[in-house]
C-alpha cells in the first residue's frame, strides 16, 4: 500500500513544475513541514513562475495593504489575509528567508509587520486589528516606506511589491511622484498593483494609465477570494521582469 501513496503525493509536485529543489529558494519539503496549509499555493506559485520564465529568480517580496475605510469588508471576509498567504507562498520560491514585509497604509503609514512560514496564520488580521482607525488612501506613504525599508535592508536582490488597494490615491500628484522617484532611484523595486473592487470602477483608471515603468495593474475584482491561486499569480507576475 505504500507505493500508491507515494505516487499520489508525487503527482502535484511534478504538475507544478518544481521537480528541481534548487530552482526554489525554499524546498517543498520545508514548506510541508513548516506551513502545510501553503503547499497548494506554493505549487501554483511555482507553476506561474515557470510560465513567466521566472524560475530560480531571487527577490524580496513586500505586501502593501490598503486600510482606507472602504476596505473594511475585505478584511472582514478574509481577502486581505488570503492575499498575504499567497504572497508568502510566492516568497518561498524567491527569498531564502521566505519572509514577506507587510506595510499597512491609509491616510498615513498605519503600521508594518512580517509574515513567515512559521508565523502567518491570521497574522494579517491580527496586525490589522491592532492598528486602530482606518482612514483615506495615500499611496505615497506606502511607496516611500517600501523603498526606504528595501534600501536599509542592504539586499542586493530586487523587490516585488504586491500593492493592494480598492481605489485611486486621494492625492494623485504625490503618488505619481513617489513612483516616478522610485523608478529613477530604485529601478529594482517593482510595484504590482492588485485592485479589489468592481471592474467598472473609474477610480482604477489612475492605475491603468500609470507610465512610470515600474508598475503593473491586475484587477482582482469585487470578490478576490473567489480567484484561484493561479489567477492571482498570473496577474501579479505578468509584467514583472527582474
Amino acid at each position: 500500500m505504500a507505493e500508491p501513496i507515494a505516487e499520489t503525493e508525487a503527482e502535484p509536485v511534478a504538475a507544478a513544475g518544481i521537480e528541481a529543489p534548487e530552482d526554489s529558494a525554499v524546498a517543498l519539503s520545508d514548506v510541508k513541514s513548516k506551513a502545510p496549509g501553503l503547499v497548494t499555493a506554493y505549487q501554483e506559485a511555482g507553476t506561474a513562475l515557470q510560465k513567466h520564465d521566472l524560475t530560480a529568480k531571487r527577490a524580496k517580496v513586500y505586501l502593501v495593504l490598503d486600510r482606507s475605510s472602504s476596505m473594511r469588508a475585505y478584511y472582514k471576509d478574509g481577502s486581505a489575509q488570503a492575499l498575504g498567504e499567497q504572497a508568502l507562498a510566492l516568497a518561498a520560491h524567491l527569498d531564502p528567508e521566505a519572509t514577506v514585509h507587510v506595510v499597512f497604509f491609509s491616510t498615513e503609514l498605519d503600521g508594518t509587520g512580517a509574515l513567515t512560514l512559521t508565523e502567518h496564520e491570521n497574522k494579517v488580521d491580527d496586525l490589522h486589528a491592532g492598528l486602530g482607525r482606518m482612514g483615506r488612501t495615500s499611496y505615497h506613504v506606502a511607496v516611500e516606506e517600501v523603498v526606504t525599508h528595501h534600501q536599509r535592508s542592504g539586499s542586493a536582490d530586487p523587490a516585488l511589491v504586491i500593492f493592494q488597494t480598492d481605489g485611486a490615491p486621494d492625492a494623485k500628484t504625490p503618488a505619481t511622484q513617489s513612483l516616478t522617484d522610485a523608478a529613477k532611484n530604485h529601478p529594482g523595486v517593482f510595484f504590482s498593483f492588485v485592485a479589489f473592487g468592481e471592474h467598472d470602477n473609474k477610480a482604477f483608471d489612475y492605475l491603468r494609465r500609470l507610465k512610470t515603468g515600474n508598475t503593473a495593474f491586475f484587477h482582482a475584482g469585487p470578490a478576490p477570494r473567489e480567484l484561484t491561486d493561479v489567477e492571482v499569480y498570473d496577474g501579479v507576475l505578468e509584467n514583472w521582469r527582474p
